[in-house]
């Protein structure tokens, strides 16, 4: 959810700090966003997205199971 129209950045990290996606890189509307991430090309372990915006940064893990 963003309260507001920003630049916003979404993007996939492996555990070694590697981009191994880059889901969102451009200006979105105020509102609730869907993102879909298309990991088929990756092996399932542990990995960190990161979102920013002009105001924050939030990242967090994810464990992908094949």
């Amino acid at each position: 959810s963003i309260p507001e129209r920003m630049n916003v950045k979404l993007e996939v990290f492996d555990m070694i700090g590697r981009r191994v996606a880059l889901l969102v890189d451009e200006t979105r509307s105020s509102g609730n966003h869907q993102v879909t991430f298309d990991a088929s090309n990756l092996a399932s372990g542990a990995y960190l997205y990161r979102l920013q915006t002009e105001t924050a940064t939030i990242t967090k893990s994810l464990m992908l199971i094949k």
